[in-house]
């Protein structure tokens, strides 16, 4: 996670920097394309982070779907028992 939060810093830094010139400069193609490049980034390392975090908190996702599955057949059954 460490890693992940330093390079956010770095993304965001550049782009903060891209934006204050591009607001000084007038429109630049390359420096526009390097922003949105790096708003993409950002997101998709915030999309990192969380999955990390959630990861640490309930565990691995697979793991879950498969607790989830097995409490929905249990329903079922049960459903089908008492119909029975």
């Amino acid at each position: 996670m460490p890693h992940i939060k330093a390079e956010l810093e770095q993304a965001v830094a550049r782009r903060s920097a891209l934006w204050q010139e591009l607001s000084e400069g007038g429109h630049d193609p390359a420096k526009s394309a390097e922003a949105a490049a790096l708003t993409e980034r950002i997101d998709a390392l915030w999309a990192e982070a969380r999955a990390l975090k959630a990861r640490d908190l309930w565990g691995d996702t697979d793991v879950i779907r498969a607790r989830a599955r097995a409490e929905e057949r249990l329903e079922r059954d049960s459903r089908r028992l008492k119909a029975a």
